[in-house]
């Protein structure tokens, strides 16, 4: 079997989707390829569900650029198509007097990026707002923010299908190369024993925990355009009972992560987490025994937390492009200046901010696409 397609996007989850909506929406003709049986599987359903604003990433950095500009995207995108979310806010607290500077460089990134609506608290302005809160001061991110992330993604694919673009499920690419102004793909599907051949113009390769296996089966591919490749699993526990927080509570962050912190979903329920875990096989199952990590880590800011009040909820799993314990790099897109396959774009290192930022992410990769 064989048949042409003028692009193919490899992966269903929010960056791929948001993708193939965009070059949908601008007339390519497009397909994606999903291994699983549904959109979002992995680390696109697997997080915390926050629309973040931009604080944490350097200046510059794609992340930074690609956060502040997709959050408007996502807030704009959400109200217009009904999906729900909320702009709760969020603290982010000091709890020593050694991590003041740490909080005024967060501020003083926050600016930088763009984010102008942040806003230094005393302790008695941050406890006025979160009373049980334990802090000396905290930064509130008014504009911060929590997202249905499986309805923003079902809305994705409504607007790609009803622009004539096909996900093909059980879909898994096993070969890939460049064979004159085209692409020939070898696809593994499940209903047939022998692969499926695409003809495509274009690919975007937007596999997330899967991006760098799929690289690697690209012919000519130099290998110096592809990153190394780390899994790091983040844990999350259930709070068991009322939250008295209304805002989500982030703690200054740690190397590799943003810190222990407490989000509120939309059903008005908690979780805490992620915590970091290097991990070398994805495993989701959440070990109860890390609860008494979460405890310790949620009590430096929250010190009236129960006992047994945390529940072993979910993990996800980041594709990480640094080894574990150090600094976290940036959103990696490799385009034919990389490599020259002319035609065909890699994404690497997608995590968070990935949901926030998957809307902008879509037009840079339109942009570079339409440039080729």
């Amino acid at each position: 079997m064989s048949d042409k397609i003028e692009c193919v996007v490899i992966g269903a989850g929010v960056v791929g989707l948001a993708i193939a909506r965009q070059l949908a929406l601008s007339g390519i003709e497009t397909i994606v390829l999903e291994a699983a049986d549904a959109i979002g599987t992995e680390t696109s359903s697997r997080n915390s569900e926050v629309i973040h604003a931009g604080i944490y990433y350097p200046e510059g950095s794609l992340k930074a650029r690609m956060c502040v500009q997709g959050r408007h995207m996502m807030y704009g995108y959400c109200e217009a198509h009904g999906v729900p979310h909320k702009r709760c806010g969020k603290l982010i607290v000091a709890t020593t007097e050694n991590e003041l500077e740490r909080l005024h460089a967060l501020q003083s990134a926050a600016l930088t990026n763009g984010v102008s609506d942040i806003v230094w608290l005393t302790r008695d302005e941050a406890i006025a707002l979160e009373p049980e809160l334990n802090c000396v001061a905290a930064l509130h991110s008014p504009s911060t923010g929590i997202v249905d992330s499986h309805g923003f993604m079902l809305a994705l694919q409504g607007d790609f299908e009803d622009a004539g673009g096909v996900i093909a499920f059980h879909s898994r690419v096993s070969g890939l190369k460049k064979s004159g102004e085209t692409f020939d793909l070898s696809v593994q599907m499940a209903d047939t024993d022998a692969p499926v051949h695409l003809s495509s113009r274009y690919v975007i390769n937007a596999a997330g925990l899967s991006a760098v296996k799929v690289a690697r089966l690209i012919e000519d591919l130099p290998e110096e355009s592809i990153p190394s490749f780390y899994m790091t699993k983040g844990n999350y526990f259930r709070l068991n009972r009322r939250s008295p927080f209304t805002r989500l509570i982030y703690p200054i962050p740690p190397k590799g992560g943003l810190g222990t912190h407490i989000t509120i979903d939309l059903g008005g329920g908690a979780k805490f987490g992620p915590d970091i875990e290097p991990i070398d096989e994805i495993d989701y199952a959440v070990d109860p025994r890390r609860a008494e990590i979460f405890y310790d880590a949620i009590r430096t800011y929250w010190p009236k937390l129960p006992d047994s009040s945390l529940s072993p909820d979910y993990a996800g799993i980041r594709p990480k492009v640094e080894m574990p314990g150090d600094a976290p790099q940036d959103f990696i897109i490799r385009d034919s200046e990389d490599h020259n396959l002319a035609g065909l774009i890699n994404l690497f290192g997608i995590e968070s901010p990935g949901l926030t930022a998957s809307l902008a992410l879509a037009e840079e990769i339109h942009k570079r696409l339409i440039r080729t």
